[in-house]
């Protein structure tokens, strides 16, 4: 297991999800939401540098048998807009099939409801995101995911 931050982050139309792990890569928590559009490869750029991060795990929306919609269009996209602005090799695509629905599940069985909830959701899914990237490295011992290489 690689040591050294990574970053989650649930691409979303509104709002981006942002969760990091600690420098072992053991455990994700869920650390910032950003909103989506002018001004978010900045403060995803921004937090990459405060935390010092090795590496930027961005959730690739598939339907449950696999296939890419419009969804994971954007989401590779956006990865790549967010790789051109990084060191070479920083950025990952995972797939991200349920994330959402487990963070829901889990903040739902925490008590976290209505406003509060939709408030944090973003954030708890790219925690759940990133963990199954980390957990997937750790029984592999490879890295999670396909590079992506960048463009502006």
């Amino acid at each position: 297991m690689r040591q050294g931050v990574r970053l989650g982050v649930d691409v979303g139309s509104v709002r981006i999800g942002v969760a990091r792990c600690d420098p072992g890569g053991v455990l994700a928590s869920p650390l910032e939401t950003v909103r989506s559009g002018k001004g978010d490869i900045d403060r995803l750029v921004a937090l990459v540098a405060e935390h010092e991060a090795i590496e930027v795990v961005v959730g690739l929306p598939t339907s449950l048998s696999g296939r890419e919609g419009p969804a994971a269009g954007k989401a590779r996209a956006f990865a790549r807009r967010l790789a051109g602005r990084l060191s070479p090799e920083t950025v990952r695509l995972y797939d991200e099939r349920l994330t959402t629905v487990t963070a829901e599940s889990g903040l739902r069985a925490g008590g976290v409801h209505g406003r509060a909830r939709r408030q944090v959701v973003d954030q708890a899914a790219a925690a759940v995101l990133l963990q199954a990237a980390l957990d997937g490295e750790r029984l592999t011992g490879r890295p999670s995911g396909e590079i992506v290489r960048g463009s502006a």
